[in-house]
């Protein structure tokens, strides 16, 4: 593990999948991160790379060629990251292509991995990707988030707010039981002064699509913020949770799952980025953990 700190957060993040691990908020004594129960959900906050989601049927077309992909969401989250630069407030990670990803995806790519503290204010983190095609031909790729965050300790998740600031009408698909997006199935939320209860019949997921959304908090139930997430620079944001989990995983995506039933190729997923060669894509996201 890397250590980022100072005087009110302690950060941990692993080498295997450059995965944000740990958030201790040294002011309150409590933890601000899924713990990875495995017996509920292994992860903490993976990247999710160069899948966002599931393929049908464990596969994927391209050229005509069809390949496995058995995992969702990639395989950068399972992956040895290599250190580049690490400070007390800033870790860079990468991550290359290699003979055994090129199996299963047929490109060759660098992604590099930035967790970085704030200067100014020591509760916001900055998460920074840069995606590089190093191939000779067009790269298709999906990218996003996926950090699991917990309520205030002794408050139930069910009774806490999702904040979408300035919001008035979205709308969400959700997906199936089988982690495939259903398109046709509309929701609408009207958020009151730009807040929703997160209640206990919502569907797992919510896909807002369209670039709806570009920032979202967990507020806790007299509203107040608890996390504050600001992903100007994706067109999706996904709000995922388990039934029997405290956590609220809030996940901006470049990409996502497949439709049901999908059974085009590779660029024809919904938003699939691409690259051309020796191009390089910079995103971003930030993270606020509030007192």
């Amino acid at each position: 593990m890397h250590i980022l700190e100072n005087e009110v957060l302690r950060l941990e993040i692993a080498d295997k999948g450059a995965e944000l691990s740990r958030v201790r908020d040294k002011e309150l004594g409590c933890e601000r991160l899924w713990s990875a129960d495995p017996a509920v959900w292994n992860r903490h906050a993976p990247i999710l790379f160069p899948f966002v989601g599931k393929v049908v049927d464990g596969q994927y077309r391209l050229k005509g060629r069809v390949y496995p992909m058995k995992t969702q969401h990639g395989f950068a989250r399972d992956l040895d990251f290599v250190t580049l630069e690490e400070s007390g407030s800033s870790l860079c990670q990468l991550l290359c292509s290699t003979a055994e990803t090129r199996e299963i995806y047929p490109f060759d790519f660098r992604l590099l991995v930035r967790h970085r503290l704030d200067g100014k204010n020591p509760r916001l983190l900055h998460i920074e990707w840069e995606v590089t095609n190093t191939g000779e031909e067009c790269m298709y790729y999906a990218i996003g988030g996926h950090p699991g965050f917990l309520p205030p300790e002794g408050v139930r998740k069910e009774d806490c707010f999702l904040g979408f600031p300035g919001k008035e009408h979205l709308r969400y698909i959700s997906a199936n039981p089988a982690g495939f997006a259903l398109p046709d199935t509309i929701h609408a939320l009207a958020p009151a002064d730009g807040a929703v209860p997160y209640g206990e019949s919502l569907p797992e997921t919510w896909i807002f699509e369209d670039r709806q959304v570009d920032a979202v908090q967990l507020l806790r139930p007299d509203r107040s913020p608890w996390v504050s997430l600001r992903c100007g620079d994706f067109p999706i944001l996904a709000v995922w949770a388990k039934a029997d989990g405290p956590f609220v995983c809030l996940e901006p995506w470049r990409g996502r799952t497949d439709n049901a039933g999908f059974t085009g190729e590779l660029p024809e997923k919904v938003c699939e980025e691409s690259l051309a060669p020796g191009e390089t894509k910079r995103i971003a996201y930030s993270i606020e953990f509030h007192r």
